[in-house]
């Protein structure tokens, strides 16, 4: 396929360094539960069959670009859609999360997970139908999930607090736990294929778990896999690298290739990029919760970013910024907050 070249979006320009029209911004979960007509359409519907449904996922991924003005669509989506299209039995339960029917505790359990083979046609669908409504400045993310962040739902059967199975495993058993990681990859891959084919703009890789590891068990036990995961799209379109909670792993996230690395809140932007181990574009990292703290806390906030941001371009450490919560939106919030919210960073760019 012919991709969009998207020379007036400003996230793309941001991604490649450049100077953009304005400061582009996103916010991670910006489509789902926060807003009305999204609980509208998908009612009835459970999480991952929503997921498998291409006009209800190109409605859901569309939503939020109307209502906010955000400067992209980041597809509607879920890190296990890739293991649930190769057969893997996983289903989200609502207030849990996803929960696997046979958890991999050992080497048999390996041998035997499926890896996907094929396009999943229904999202390919899906992205066909948001490019058509998307203009020439609004630029379509796609989304996988991180290999740790899979494989540890996969082992502990579900979300987990401590990850203690996954970490024994690690551990105790590190050949099973690279079989693992490398049984995963392909099918992380193929399902970012699937994506990069039919056309999206730029990429995320969504390492959920990843910050309950030290430096050095993610070095060894995961980076490698990360690093397999964005080089097979290298050249292709930018990449966005982002784990929860990792300010102490920034460095060696930095070092699996993306363009963009993502900032949670916890660390300002730019003592983050001094950890960075070559410069990359920011994106980041509004605390999800001030956007329930009013117009005037959020508009220092955003000023607060935006001015750390520039420190770290300035220093040499950072070539862009591209605006995002530290993490997701959360559920409860006032999607006029959000709306409001995208305004003060458009004003102030």
């Amino acid at each position: 396929m012919t991709r969009r070249a998207l020379p007036d979006a400003p996230l793309i320009a941001a991604a490649a360094g450049r100077r953009p029209s304005r400061t582009p911004v996103w916010f991670m979960r910006q489509a789902g539960r926060s807003l009305p007509e999204y609980r509208k359409v998908r009612e009835g519907i459970p999480m991952l069959q929503s997921c498998f449904m291409p006009e209800l996922l190109a409605e859901i991924t569309l939503q939020p670009v109307r209502r906010h003005d955000v400067d992209a669509a980041i597809l509607f989506s879920d890190i296990v859609v890739p293991l649930k299209a190769a057969g893997v039995e996983v289903e989200i339960v609502p207030g849990r999360g996803p929960v696997v029917a046979q958890p991999v505790r050992g080497r048999g359990d390996v041998d035997k997970l499926p890896v996907l083979g094929r396009d999943i046609t229904e999202v390919a669908e899906g992205i066909r139908i948001i490019l058509g409504e998307l203009n020439e400045t609004q630029a379509l993310i796609g989304f996988v999930g991180a290999p740790f962040t899979l494989a540890s739902y996969l082992v502990e059967g579900g979300p987990s607090k401590n990850h203690e199975k996954t970490k024994a495993m690690m551990h105790a058993d590190p050949e099973t736990w690279h079989a693992l990681m490398a049984k995963l990859v392909p099918t992380i891959t193929a399902f970012l294929r699937t994506q990069v084919d039919a056309g999206i703009d730029a990429m995320q890789l969504f390492d959920s778990w990843a910050g309950f590891l030290s430096e050095r068990d993610y070095r060894e036990h995961v980076l490698p896999y990360s690093t397999e995961i964005l080089q097979g799209v290298a050249g292709e379109i930018p990449r966005i690298h982002f784990g929860v909670s990792t300010g102490e792993l920034l460095g060696a996230m930095s070092e699996a290739g993306s363009e963009v690395m993502g900032v949670d809140w916890r660390v300002p932007l730019d003592a983050a990029a001094a950890r960075f181990a070559s410069p990359r574009v920011l994106q980041g990292n509004l605390d999800p919760a001030m956007l329930f703290a009013g117009r005037d806390v959020v508009r220092g906030e955003v000023s607060r970013i935006k001015a750390e941001a520039a420190r770290a371009i300035e220093a040499g450490n950072a070539t862009g910024h591209i605006f995002n919560l530290g993490h997701g939106v959360l559920p409860a919030t006032d999607p006029g907050a959000i709306t409001e919210a995208v305004a003060i960073i458009h004003e102030e760019s």
